[in-house]
């Protein structure tokens, strides 16, 4: 059993990790940047001997410490905000950062084991701008790329950093997890931009629904991949993309109404001009018109052939989402 350091603990796949770690066996380090976010980490694991550290990505304070008598480094930590920022580098600078900061201060502890969450959004926007075909692990999103959003941006560039840092220190061993759009059940209330359009459908929030799809996988499989690539050494050096399939906003929203008869889901499927035009002065909206007419699906096949284990269905996914964000 191995004594493992998650950051970003609080997170909405971070804390299924954890879950999944202690499940197995293992002894939890668990970052988080406040006492209020180990609280809710806390309150979850209660009575399980997670020791806490408080870290933050854009500073060098406590990672030495926390990488101390460790076996592997989780990192999970990165920005993930609602709705774009005005500006691109408040979030490609702390995750590229603060994945350099933690490569660097696990080399230093002797911390050679890695695994490093990415996201299927460093895959499926590459610089050919070939839209439709299927992506697959050896494809990387175009970081200035003219559909590429903010946050795409900054795990592509976050990702490259990582590798290039292993390459220049070879006993550095990484394997790269790259999950689609993660739904899946909350462990609590706090699930942060995670499950976000989830919440937004099925509450009627959103009035007109964009045609733009996403690659999706459920947060236990995310977890899963995780541990089970910690544990295996023919993982290293590989990045292994998580999608158990596609689905469109309007497919989504026609299995919420199906699941939910009653809730004021949306029916309208807005025209790709109105959506590139609202994208203009709403930001939560530039991130639908960067996706329109994109096929962002990515062959998430390795991971359950070399893991050993099954998706759970795209479907099933959502629905565990929506039982969890919807009021009643």
């Amino acid at each position: 059993m191995s004594t493992v350091l998650v950051t970003g603990a609080s997170g909405f796949i971070a804390k299924h990790v954890v879950r999944e770690l202690l499940d197995a066996g293992h002894t939890v380090r668990a970052s988080v940047r406040s006492e209020r976010r180990r609280a809710q980490v806390e309150a979850l694991f209660p009575g399980t001997g997670i020791e806490f550290v408080e870290l933050d990505l854009t500073s060098d304070d406590g990672w030495d410490e926390a990488l101390a008598g460790v076996d592997v480094l989780i990192h999970t930590a990165s920005p993930f905000p609602a709705a774009p920022p005005r500006d691109p580098e408040d979030l490609v600078r702390p995750a590229v950062d603060g994945t350099l900061r933690a490569l660097r201060a696990a080399r230093a502890a002797g911390v050679h084991r890695v695994v490093l969450t990415s996201t299927c959004g460093a895959i499926y926007k590459p610089a050919d701008h070939q839209w439709s075909r299927r992506k697959t692990r050896e494809d990387w999103t175009e970081a200035d790329g003219p559909k590429t959003s903010a946050y795409e941006a900054s795990k592509t560039l976050a990702e490259r950093a990582a590798w290039r840092f292993v390459d220049e220190h070879p006993e550095m061993r990484l394997t790269v997890i790259n999950p689609g759009m993660v739904f899946g059940p909350a462990m609590d209330e706090h699930y942060g931009s995670s499950l976000e359009t989830v919440e937004q459908l099925v509450s009627g929030a959103m009035p007109l629904l964009p045609r733009m799809s996403m690659p999706v996988v459920d947060v236990r499989d995310v977890a899963r991949v995780h541990v089970r690539a910690m544990a295996d050494d023919g993982t290293v050096g590989q990045r292994f993309p998580a999608n158990a399939g596609v689905l469109s906003i309007p497919e989504m929203a026609e299995v919420l109404r199906r699941a939910y008869p009653d809730a004021k889901i949306a029916r309208r499927v807005a025209p790709d001009w109105l959506i590139r035009g609202l994208a203009r002065v709403v930001p939560l909206m530039r991130t639908a018109a960067q996706g329109l007419g994109l096929n962002p699906d990515v062959d998430g096949s390795d991971a359950p052939r070399r893991l050993g284990f099954e998706y759970i269905p795209p479907r099933d996914a959502l629905l565990a989402a929506a039982a969890s964000v919807r009021r009643p």
